[in-house]
């Protein structure tokens, strides 16, 4: 553990006032929603929530997309995301001329992906559901992003996201921990997964989390581990960097938390050099000025620039800057563990299949 990584512990640690008055707020907050005090809205139809409890990078991007090649081949869906750090406000749908500043980084990562389902943005989920199913005819589901802790609407089914290495169980609330809602609204979860597992995780490392998870009787856990393919180039996919030790990365990136990709990094090349920013940072012609001074002063000759599919959503704007350089993009992807993704992928069919609409009056 370095010093600025004992610093920021310790800091955290002197604003425990400030997390417990947040907490209390939100205890409040959930009380009165679950009093029916403040109102969640219900829709005659198929809802799919994907969320968490805590701040920072669970996987639910990589969920997203993870649900929609499942769905995709059954079901007309579509996505519904806040689109943060979006210039634009209100609801959304992506085009063919959209970019990832009017509708937000993940949603347009999603639209470029799978360009046949819908996708949109809309800070009020209660506003955008109806703009979703005027505007898309047909229209079979919604799979709402990172919404699980926004109680104005009342998803169908709620998968919560909590990681591997900090799990929500063992949390306390902002600032002092990561928890931006109470560790008691994961009851409102029907499907939980463990996120950036080890792959061999062991059956009984499992079942020693699910006992500190306490999950319900009708909920059920699951495990999965993160995969990463092979890089392909920002502007061209079908032009692909097999990593080899020989090797020398200059890793980009702003994401919530890049642990594993160093890890990664370590282990595939020979050396790698990081430059981060901020969570959903939208990157300057400045910082691309610097992006390519650090990869000119790189003196070897098996070198390449890597990013990861969020920032490269926010880096493409710069088309002629970078045609030159060899910059790569690295996917990544949920992969179930101890067999147990179909089961997974059979729960969440026969929800959208088998949906019926029960209102709490």
């Amino acid at each position: 553990m370095n010093f600025n990584t004992i610093f920021l512990k310790s800091f955290r640690v002197l604003l425990l006032p400030l997390a417990i008055l947040y907490g209390l707020i939100i205890i409040i907050r959930n009380y009165l929603f679950d009093k029916q005090y403040l109102k969640s809205a219900e829709f005659n139809f198929p809802i799919i929530c994907v969320g968490n409890l805590a701040v920072g990078g669970t996987g639910k991007s990589p969920m997203v997309e993870y649900l929609i090649r499942q769905l995709r081949k059954d079901f007309k869906i579509a996505t519904l995301s806040r689109g943060y750090k979006r210039k634009t406000k209100g609801y959304a749908l992506a085009n063919e001329y959209t970019t990832a500043l009017e509708i937000g980084d993940e949603p347009m990562q999603f639209h470029i992906k799978f360009p046949e389902i819908a996708v949109a943005s809309c800070e009020e989920r209660i506003v955008g559901i109806p703009h979703l199913l005027q505007d898309v005819s047909g229209l079979q589901a919604i799979i709402l992003d990172d919404a699980f802790q926004h109680r104005s609407v009342k998803a169908g089914l709620n998968i919560l996201l909590t990681e591997y290495s900090n799990l929500y169980s063992q949390d306390i609330f902002l600032p002092t921990g990561d928890l931006r809602d109470q560790r008691a609204s994961a009851k409102r979860a029907q499907l939980i997964i463990v996120t950036k597992c080890p792959e061999n995780i062991s059956p009984e490392k499992k079942q020693r989390i699910i006992r500190q998870l306490r999950p319900t009787a009708t909920q059920k856990v699951f495990f999965t581990t993160i995969e990463y393919g092979t890089p392909y180039h920002i502007f061209n996919i079908g032009d692909e960097w097999h990593l080899t030790p020989r090797d020398e990365v200059l890793l980009v990136c702003g994401i919530a938390n890049p642990k594993l990709l160093k890890e990664y990094l370590l282990e595939k090349s020979h050396t790698y050099y990081q430059q981060d920013y901020s969570d959903h940072h939208i990157f300057s012609i400045d910082d691309l000025n610097e992006i390519k001074q650090i990869f000119t002063d790189i003196h070897a000759k098996d070198k390449l620039i890597l990013t990861t599919e969020k920032d490269a959503v926010r880096l493409a704007k710069f088309t002629e800057e970078l045609a030159s350089l060899p910059m790569y993009v690295l996917p990544i992807r949920h992969r179930f563990l101890f067999e147990e993704g179909e089961q997974f992928n059979e729960l969440v069919t026969d929800f959208i299949r088998n949906f019926s609409f029960n209102p709490v009056l």
